[in-house]
């Protein structure tokens, strides 16, 4: 086999496949931003609502430090608690075979995204600007770009670029809706989240891990929320389209013979898209999004959407505090993507992605409003510059 020919493994690859994965991370972190600048300025953009987040405690500006702090730990000890169940619940679904029930939920959760919390946002950008449009026309457009996001989403012959781009905003809507929860109950659930996301995928009985391994024995595409970093292979003049499939990985002395025994079947398949080949490791995570890095056998990265919304929260938050933090959240979130990739490119198996950027993304938070900014103003009021 002529070696321009030979498929590159991750690690040649790492540098395209860090900027595939980062981009669309960056996108959906850089909107939530915006939108948090813009609706956060208008208070009637910001309507108080209890969710299972804050169903054991609603934080008030009159509590102590202390009773925040205790009152974030139970909303997040809850909302764990429900996300356990729910995915544990998913395991035994999806063991039963209900997997026509679980896909047509997750139809319906991006139905209720797209159209209930997009809807509604879009109703306070159109307050906030003033933009003329009559109820029939919003309704019309509303129904249409809700209807091509489910499609687009959960159809295999939807062009690729169109579905990554209603992931990102999915994980945009989303996060910005996250992003309304009090301060001491986000910070806290992020890092429950991280903590429950390490534990989930790696434990032995991570509800997580389950799910998985028996996608695993079934070789069965399970219907899931995730970002594909590179979908599309190109060897030569082969075009192969594979998505959402579960398989065992391969060993590095079959990689090439399976790449080349892909290539041999999508010559021979190529246009029917019935069957999906490309193997997929990954975790899925809270109502079916996936949350976790997974590497497929054809060197394609996969990103959990769960990971999209939890990045951008972070960040959104920050962003009610000055910009200057949310130039170190970024940067943190996304060294500690980059470290998880390099860690999936070593192990080459699922990792949960969300552990160490969210912690330091949170540690520089702190560390930005602690430090940073009090030396940043000490140096600006003493006209220093450096």
């Amino acid at each position: 086999m002529d070696q321009s020919q030979r498929p590159k493994g991750i690690l040649h690859s790492l540098g395209e496949e860090i900027i595939r994965i980062i981009t669309p991370v960056s996108i959906c972190m850089f909107l939530v931003v915006i939108l948090v600048s813009i609706l956060d300025a208008d208070s009637s953009s910001s309507p108080s609502f209890t969710t299972i987040a804050t169903i054991a405690y609603d934080e008030t500006t009159s509590d102590t430090e202390w009773d925040k702090f205790k009152g974030a730990l139970l909303n997040s000890l809850v909302f764990v608690t429900v996300v356990t169940l729910v995915t544990f619940l998913l395991v035994l679904l999806f063991y039963f075979r209900c997997t026509g029930f679980l896909k047509y939920y997750m139809g319906f959760s991006a139905f209720l995204v797209l159209g209930f919390m997009g809807g509604e946002i879009a109703l306070f950008l159109i307050q906030v600007f003033n933009f003329a449009i009559d109820c029939f026309t919003y309704v019309l457009l509303l129904f249409n770009f809700t209807i091509v996001g489910v499609l687009a989403v959960f159809m295999s012959k939807i062009p690729i670029f169109l579905t990554q781009s209603y992931m990102v905003i999915i994980g945009v809507l989303t996060a910005y809706w996250f992003t309304m929860l009090p301060e001491w109950t986000t910070w806290v659930l992020l890092v429950a989240m991280a903590l429950y996301d390490l534990a989930a995928v790696l434990l032995p009985v991570g509800p997580l891990r389950l799910l998985v391994e028996l996608a695993i024995s079934r070789d069965e595409d399970i219907p899931a929320l995730v970002y594909e970093a590179r979908p599309i292979i190109d060897h030569g003049n082969t075009t192969i389209v594979q998505r959402r499939v579960w398989r065992e990985p391969v060993n590095p002395e079959s990689h090439i013979e399976s790449s080349q025994n892909e290539v041999s079947i999508a010559n021979v398949e190529q246009g029917q898209g019935d069957e999906l080949r490309a193997p997929l490791m990954e975790p899925l995570g809270e109502n079916m999004v996936l949350e976790g890095i997974g590497l497929g056998a054809s060197g394609a990265i996969k990103l959990g959407l769960g990971d999209f919304i939890f990045y951008s929260v972070l960040v959104g938050r920050a962003a009610m505090y000055d910009f200057m933090t949310v130039y170190a959240c970024y940067l943190a979130i996304i060294a500690g993507l980059g470290i998880t990739l390099i860690l999936l490119a070593l192990y080459q198996k699922a990792l949960p992605a969300l552990p160490v950027s969210v912690l330091l993304g949170v540690l520089f938070y702190v560390l930005t409003r602690v430090f940073l900014e009090e030396f940043i103003v000490q140096c600006s009021s003493n006209l220093l510059m450096f």
